[in-house]
C-alpha cells in the first residue's frame, strides 16, 4: 500500500513550500499572527473608546502572549526549525 498523507507524520518542511522557504506558513506562525492581531485590534478599540487604558494594557499583554504562544508552538514542532531560516 502506498503512503498517503494520512499515513505520514505531519511535517511543515515540505518540498512544496514557497520558493524562498516557508515564509511563516506554519500553524505556529498563523496562531501567533491571529493572537497578535486580536491584541492590536483591541488596543485600537481601547484608544478610540476614550482612551480606555485598562483595555489598552490588556490588549498589549495579549499581543505579547501571541508571540510567546507562537514560540512555544514552534518548539513543540508546529513551526519552522530555527536552522531553516537564512
Amino acid at each position: 500500500m502506498e503512503n498517503t498523507t494520512a499515513d505520514q507524520a505531519a511535517t511543515y518542511e515540505s518540498e512544496e513550500a514557497h520558493a524562498g522557504g516557508l515564509h511563516g506558513s506554519t500553524p505556529a506562525a498563523w496562531t501567533a499572527v491571529v493572537i497578535v492581531l486580536v491584541g492590536f485590534t483591541l488596543g485600537a478599540i481601547a484608544m478610540v473608546m476614550g482612551p480606555n487604558w485598562v483595555l489598552f494594557w490588556i490588549s498589549a499583554a495579549i499581543a505579547v502572549a501571541g508571540g510567546l504562544v507562537g514560540k512555544v508552538m514552534q518548539l513543540l514542532g508546529f513551526g519552522a526549525k530555527s536552522s531553516d531560516h537564512h
